[in-house]
């Protein structure tokens, strides 16, 4: 091999590659969206924001279009969650009391949980299972810890603080502590 024909093969292989670049970075470009100055959670946004189908002869049912596999479905229109095991079996559902800030309706997975802390609204809560974070407030489950004043005369209600904590009784948060472990789906749907 000469060197002049090994400089061809350098000069073709670099024109490959450069060709191979300036395609991804055209799929790229391609792909990406419009407005990177907002920050992207680490969520799927449902297809439409519009209620999930519902049995209206038993409220509790499962909502239809709420997802698949083991997973947990949290209603912020009808303050209710379901634990989904396999087969689309509910283990358990419940009424929740809503923080100040709701998630926006989509697929999250389990992100943190704690076993006991003080809520943003100065109780304190066991069993905290956290999934997102909606306009700069982070978005969970919880049950305020035994011996916690109740929430209606805590200090959120009193200055208007914004809470991401979904309040669930002390039952039903051992339930969720011990079935959205990390990684879980969460489903939020209307």
């Amino acid at each position: 091999m000469t060197d002049s024909s090994s400089g061809f093969i350098v000069c073709g292989l670099t024109a490959v590659a450069l060709a191979t670049v300036g395609a991804l970075g055209y799929q790229a470009a391609a792909t990406a969206p419009t407005d990177l100055s907002k920050p992207r959670g680490a969520s799927s946004p449902a297809p439409k924001a519009s209620k999930a189908p519902r049995d209206r002869k038993n409220p509790a049912a499962l909502p239809g279009n709420s997802g698949a596999g083991q997973r947990v479905v949290y209603s912020v229109d009808d303050d209710r969650v379901w634990l989904v095991g396999a087969g689309d079996t509910v283990r358990r559902t419940f009424k929740v009391t809503p923080g100040s800030v709701d998630p926006t309706p989509g697929s999250y997975g389990v992100s943190s949980r704690s076993n006991a802390v003080t809520g943003t609204d100065g109780i304190p809560i066991e069993h905290v299972v956290r999934f997102t974070v909606a306009d700069g407030v982070t978005i969970g489950f919880s049950a305020a810890a035994q011996d916690a004043p109740s929430p209606s005369s805590s200090g959120a209600s009193r200055t208007g603080a914004r809470t991401g904590g979904i309040r669930e009784s002390a039952q039903d948060g051992v339930a969720m502590w011990e079935f959205a472990t990390i990684g879980r789906q969460i489903i939020v749907i209307r």
